[in-house]
C-alpha cells in the first residue's frame, strides 16, 4: 500500500499542473512569419499564408486567435530541452519531419513551452488545433508555434506588455 501511496505521490509532482495562461505570454501576438523547418505538413502553401498577420491574444481568462475564444482557459507550463524537443518533434525514418531549436531560432539549451488545453476546433478542416495552444517563448516578445506541422513565429504587439493598460 505504501508502495502504491509513494507512486502516486511521485506521478502527482511529475505531471505538469493544470493553471491560468501564465502572464509572460498575456498580451496580443501578430502572426509575422513561417520559419524555415524540414516536416510534412497537412498544410499547403495557401492555408500557411493565410495564418500571417493574424492576431492571438492570451490573458488569465482568454485565448483567442480571430473569432476562436477559449473562455477560462487551462495551460500547462513546463521547460522544454532542445534534446526533448527534436525528439518529440521529429520522425524517425530519414524522410521524416526534422524539426530542431536550431531551425526555430531558439538559441537556449530549453525554451518554456504553454500548452493550452481547449476542445477541438475546426480552423480548416484539417486540424483541429487552434494556432498558438501550443508555443514555446523564444524571447520575451518572441512565440514560436506550429499548425497543421508548420512552423511560425509570432511577435507581441508593443502596446500590449503585461501589466500595461
Amino acid at each position: 500500500m505504501k508502495l502504491i501511496l509513494a507512486a502516486i505521490c511521485v506521478l502527482y509532482f511529475a505531471l505538469p499542473t493544470p493553471e491560468s495562461i501564465p502572464e509572460q505570454i498575456w498580451g496580443k501576438w501578430v502572426v509575422s512569419r513561417e520559419l524555415p523547418t524540414t516536416t510534412i505538413s497537412c498544410w499547403g502553401e495557401t492555408e500557411a499564408k493565410a495564418l500571417l498577420g493574424t492576431e492571438i491574444e492570451y490573458s488569465r481568462d482568454v485565448f483567442r486567435w480571430k473569432d476562436i475564444v477559449i473562455r477560462r482557459p487551462v495551460a500547462e507550463t513546463k521547460m522544454m530541452s532542445a534534446d526533448k524537443f527534436n525528439t518529440e518533434q521529429s520522425g524517425q525514418g530519414s524522410n521524416s519531419s526534422k524539426v530542431t531549436f536550431r531551425q526555430l531560432g531558439i538559441k537556449q539549451k530549453e525554451a518554456l513551452q504553454v500548452v493550452i488545453h481547449h476542445p477541438a476546433a475546426n480552423v480548416t478542416g484539417a486540424t483541429v488545433e487552434v494556432p498558438g495552444d501550443e508555443v514555446l517563448v523564444k524571447d520575451k516578445n518572441t512565440l514560436v508555434f506550429s499548425t497543421c506541422n508548420i512552423y511560425f513565429e509570432a511577435r507581441r504587439l508593443q502596446n500590449h506588455l503585461p501589466g500595461k493598460r
